[in-house]
């Protein structure tokens, strides 16, 4: 069936345009132009109005471990390796596939109120198996937003048992998943070998391999603390970019993690293979891990997308939010207002992002997926209001007030803040009966 969205605006190819309705068959958009026309070509279809409304690409999340929402609050205020031990490496070994898909249900139902419409989450408390791991493809397919599932790939004997797999039994599961799941409209499996500290070489190479196998990108955190550059250097005798590329795996497919700590010649080497990054500056300021070199990056030629990282090194998961801070931190660390503007950040967090995971979507075109949110031009915080303002809006001053609709494959997920799909209600209940279990621990 053929749906018409007519709003007053639509932001198309790095614009607000006027009278701009969009033509839905399916999960995908087929046309767009001024209500007339459409209206013409598709007499019998469907009006959704949405008058006084701006339609936009839903967010796009590239990083965020969803379990850790149900940390948030816990181990605040404290230095990285404080922060891992006392929040992550004390509660997860708890977590089973019910707790998980409370944090998921969490994580991803306060994404979708803040119109992000894809997620990658960054997943290793597998529990020796893959349980785990689809009760959060699970939280995700009952809530209805696409899903990246980046099943991490982790063999460092300091971390918990249940992060913990051979190379094999990794390669296995994932590439299992990744077949299970390959017919799914909206889900999807990519290979995450953790970052070169917590994932051997072996794993690292294996999770590469895996992911030219499957033709998807793989995910790995690399550099963002210090410590971790000084521990390779001292293991390899070169930095870390250096490092991944002895082990070829520096490439097209590469989207890594954070990105703090690097050199020019690392940032030079990431371009000219076209590799990603998936960044997080809220995290990154969280935990003080420094400060990202984001027009080097831009200007070698790597692909920039945003995360939120997970909600207690954060503890926000709003890629619109990110969108601001990456261009507040970036101008306020030079002390140049021009560093990064906001149109940089917006196509960072919306079809940058996309791009980066492979997924037609993040842009309002003909031929790509129907998820797009509504914002309201009204509210407060986007006024005073210009066609002309609003893309700056969105990014500097827009609050979750503003966006009133989120589609994901063509539905209708979240209205006014309420979601559609599971009922926060109960969200609440499973999120209060997992906080009961961590105070047994």
């Amino acid at each position: 069936m053929i749906t018409l969205y007519k709003a007053d605006y639509a932001y198309i190819a790095g614009q607000f345009e006027q009278d701009r309705t969009i033509a839905v068959q399916d999960d995908l958009i087929i046309a767009i132009g001024p209500f007339a026309v459409l209206r013409a070509n598709y007499p019998d279809a469907p009006l959704i109005d949405w008058s006084g409304y701006a339609i936009m690409p839903g967010a796009i999340n590239a990083h965020n471990h969803s379990f850790q929402s149900l940390l948030r609050g816990i181990a605040t205020d404290e230095p990285f390796l404080v922060w891992r031990d006392q929040a992550l490496y004390k509660y997860t070994p708890a977590l089973d596939a019910k707790t998980l898909y409370a944090g998921a249900l969490l994580a991803f139902g306060e994404m979708l109120q803040y119109g992000v419409t894809t997620v990658t989450d960054f997943f290793y408390v597998h529990g020796n198996g893959t349980e785990n791991d689809e009760a959060i493809m699970q939280a995700a397919d009952d809530l209805g937003i696409r899903f990246v599932m980046a099943r991490t790939m982790y063999d460092w004997s300091g971390a918990p048992l249940s992060y913990r797999e051979t190379v094999s039994d990794a390669v296995l599961r994932t590439r299992t998943l990744a077949k299970k799941y390959d017919a799914h409209p909206r889900i999807s499996v990519h290979p995450a070998p953790h970052s070169p500290h917590a994932a051997s070489p072996e794993m690292i190479k294996a999770g590469h391999r895996l992911a030219q196998e499957l033709d998807t990108p793989f995910h790995i955190h690399v550099a963002e603390e210090m410590f971790e550059v000084n521990d390779i250097l001292r293991d390899y005798g070169v930095r870390p970019i250096h490092y991944l590329d002895q082990l070829g795996v520096v490439d097209d497919s590469m989207i890594a993690i954070h990105l703090v700590w690097l050199e020019q010649d690392e940032i030079d080497l990431l371009g000219a293979r076209r590799a990603s990054l998936a960044y997080c500056p809220s995290s990154n300021m969280f935990l003080a891990d420094g400060v990202t070199k984001i027009p080097e990056l831009l200007q070698a030629g790597v692909r920039i997308g945003l995360g939120t990282d997970g909600a207690c090194s954060n503890n926000r998961t709003s890629v619109f939010e990110e969108m601001r801070m990456t261009a507040l931190l970036q101008k306020v660390h030079r002390l140049d207002a021009t560093a990064i503007r906001a149109s940089d950040t917006l196509l960072m967090g919306t079809q940058a992002g996309a791009d980066m995971l492979r997924l037609r979507t993040g842009q309002l075109t003909p031929t790509y997926l129907a998820d797009f949110i509504a914002i309201d031009t009204t509210d407060l915080s986007l006024q005073p209001f210009a066609k002309e303002l609003l893309p700056a809006h969105v990014v500097y001053s827009m609050q979750p007030t503003a966006i009133k609709r989120v589609v994901v494959a063509g539905k209708e997920v979240m209205r006014d803040g309420t979601l559609l799909t599971v009922h926060q209600e109960r969200i609440r209940t499973l999120v209060a009966e997992a906080q009961e279990h961590f105070a047994r621990i």
